[in-house]
């Protein structure tokens, strides 16, 4: 009986153990998460070398299992959207100031070399078309957003208007990612498995465009 019960004992503190290392308090989660995502969506929108649409994703799969998910997924929407609001207007800035200036800026070079120039006409010409508006748009088409801000800044779209449709398109941005991230995380009790689930479709949405212009592109 008293081995029994040792036994039971070391198995409720191995598993409280397991449970704070592997899911830390929501304190903790949210001292470190928040800041975390803001900083990296920032920098993801600045070079292209973080995930951003799966980290919110991500978060929102967190933020669902918290013990208030709306609040938890309010405050993912909110720091996503200001982050990637606030990387667009600083990538945007340099950009401009490549176009001022008469050497032009590595930050202006780096933007052509990422649009290929069939992307940048289409983007001009909508840009032409619809106005400020085809910056939300380009922010939910995989690799749209850079080709559209390349065609703002070359057609010297003042900060201002840059900013009031770039605010649009972060919003929705957000939105739709997070949408992803809980439609995912719904589908497993636990949220490893379910931001496991979320990023996996974050990438198949996101690399879905490109391999459809690949099939197209051999077939023709």
């Amino acid at each position: 009986m008293n081995g029994t019960a040792l036994v039971d004992g070391l198995s409720a503190v191995a598993h409280t153990v397991s449970e704070t290392v592997v899911r830390p308090p929501e304190s903790t989660q949210q001292a470190i998460g928040y800041p975390s995502l803001f900083l990296l969506v920032v920098l993801g929108s600045l070079v292209p070398v973080v995930p951003t649409g799966a980290l919110v994703s991500g978060a929102a799969v967190v933020a669902l299992h918290q013990s208030l998910p709306v609040l938890a997924l309010l405050a993912v929407f909110g720091v996503a959207s200001f982050a990637a609001f606030l990387g667009d207007l600083g990538l945007y800035w340099l950009g401009k100031r490549g176009i001022g200036s008469k050497n032009g800026s590595r930050w202006l070079s780096a933007l052509r070399e990422r649009a290929a120039p069939e992307r940048l006409a289409q983007a001009d010409a909508r840009l032409r078309e619809h106005g400020v508006a085809v910056l939300v748009v380009s922010r939910l088409i995989p690799a749209g957003r850079i080709p559209v801000m390349l065609a703002c800044l070359l057609s010297r779209m003042r900060m201002r208007e840059f900013a009031r449709g770039d605010v649009l398109a972060c919003l929705a941005w957000a939105a739709v990612y997070q949408l992803i991230g809980v439609a995912g995380g719904s589908l497993f009790p636990r949220p490893w498995e379910g931001v496991v689930a979320a990023v996996a479709l974050t990438l198949l949405v996101s690399s879905a465009p490109s391999v459809w212009r690949r099939l197209r592109g051999s077939r023709a």
